[in-house]
């Protein structure tokens, strides 16, 4: 045979993708909401069946490997290291969201964001109110998962919304991520407050501080990764050692960096963040907490049925999909009734029912609120049985639901058509 032309095999080899633009299609595709949800929901789907397959031992093996310096306090566990540690990464994306959102975003006016504001928070005490009905007409019923059920996983419910929901007004996403926005804010608040163990002043001031000093470089316009890394993981092992959640030091990070385009900085600082973050949070942070947080062992543990039985995880697979759409539709029905609110730009009382619905997608702070609230043991096995239970059924009740809005012929009501979620002057 004979050989190629040396031309024919340049290009070829020019043809073919290079290393550099391999990353930029990867980097571009993790931008997309949908590739994110997938990319959690098939770690999710790995982690059940191997922690429930022969090799389970293995999966168990692999989660309670300690890794890390014994002298910073650092030997942790792999799965410790996936929900304290890397998990970080997308908090720190949610704190830059936050800040975007609060000073150019959706949440800029409190006018606009005053009615998905206030459905977020009843969209979180629909869900506890649940969950601790359930605990008060039980026997053996555990309280401390009220907060399990209240979290909104963001990227997930906004990728069923951008499949299922196509045709829908604009502003029903807006609404949905001022929604799940204001719900990560007070998920935050929640974990701060409630689920931190043996405060250490001197340990929360030294994170306050290192964290004073990474907003003053981003503020000066300094983004030398050299600088900022280093201060981001030492601003996140003071918050660890202080007792507070360390995943609290990312969402302070992230709520330091500058908002407002300037000229050095067009679109903002927090926009240019996200850009370069957000591929790591979706592709790698999310994926491995997932992996290890949705492992649940139903074999050994009793099998499904008992863990299904269980009060903590009744509340929890009841809590998000009931909980959440009592609390966010029924607080717009009643708040649109009797005050001055009201919805807009084509969104109705139906539309924000299915939103409410996939508002019930708590995956990631919800495993992982799961894990902080009953710590080992089955009780943790069964809430984040629970919690993968109430996402699919939300997820399922919301795409069927959406699917029906965006099938109808006239969008909003009378009296909403063409205008703003604001209140009437």
């Amino acid at each position: 045979m004979t050989p190629a032309p040396s031309s024919d095999r340049t290009r070829t080899a020019s043809r073919r993708p290079r290393p550099r633009a391999l990353l930029a299609r990867a980097h571009h595709a993790l931008e997309s909401e949908v590739v994110s949800g997938l990319l959690m929901v098939a770690a999710a789907a790995v982690a059940l069946v191997w922690a429930n397959s022969p090799w389970r031992g293995a999966y168990e093996s692999l989660s309670h490997t300690v890794v890390g310096p014994h002298a910073l306090h650092l030997d942790l566990s792999l799965a410790h290291w996936a929900s304290d540690g890397i998990l970080v990464v997308f908090f720190f994306a949610v704190g830059l969201e936050l800040k975007q959102e609060l000073v150019v975003g959706s949440l800029r006016d409190l006018r606009e964001a005053s009615l998905p504001m206030l459905a977020a928070v009843f969209g979180m005490v629909g869900p506890a109110l649940v969950y601790v009905a359930v605990q008060l007409t039980s026997s053996g019923g555990s309280l401390d998962g009220w907060a399990v059920p209240t979290a909104t996983d963001i990227a997930f419910a906004v990728a069923v919304l951008s499949i299922f929901g196509r045709g829908m007004p604009p502003a029903a996403r807006t609404f949905l991520l001022t929604l799940a926005v204001v719900d990560d804010l007070l998920a935050i608040i929640v974990i701060a407050f409630f689920y931190s163990q043996g405060l250490n002043p001197l340990a929360l001031l030294g994170a306050l501080a290192v964290t004073g000093v990474f907003a003053l470089l981003v503020r000066r316009g300094t983004t030398h990764w050299y600088l900022l890394v280093p201060l981001g993981l030492a601003a996140w092992w003071l918050m660890h050692a202080s007792g507070v959640h360390a995943t609290i030091a990312g969402v302070l990070l992230g709520m330091t960096v500058p908002a407002r385009p300037t000229r050095a900085e067009p679109t903002g600082m927090t926009a240019r963040f996200t850009h370069l973050v957000h591929p790591w949070s979706a592709g790698l942070a999310l994926p491995v907490f997932a992996l290890f947080a949705a492992g649940v062992n139903i074999v050994d543990g009793g099998g499904l049925v008992e863990a299904l039985a269980d009060p903590a995880a009744i509340g929890v697979y009841l809590g998000l999909p009931v909980g959440k759409v009592l609390g966010i539709w029924g607080a717009v029905v009643l708040l649109t009734r009797f005050t001055s609110l009201r919805l807009g730009h084509g969104v109705d009382n139906p539309d924000v029912l299915a939103l409410a619905a996939i508002a019930g997608i708590g995956f990631t702070v919800s495993l992982l609120i799961a894990g902080l609230a009953f710590g080992e043991g089955d009780t943790t096995d069964h809430a984040r049985a629970a919690v993968l239970l109430g996402t699919v059924v939300s997820a399922v009740l919301g795409a069927v639901l959406l699917r029906h809005r965006v099938r109808q012929p006239r969008r909003g009501t009378p009296s909403t058509r063409g205008h703003v979620m604001r209140p009437h002057r």
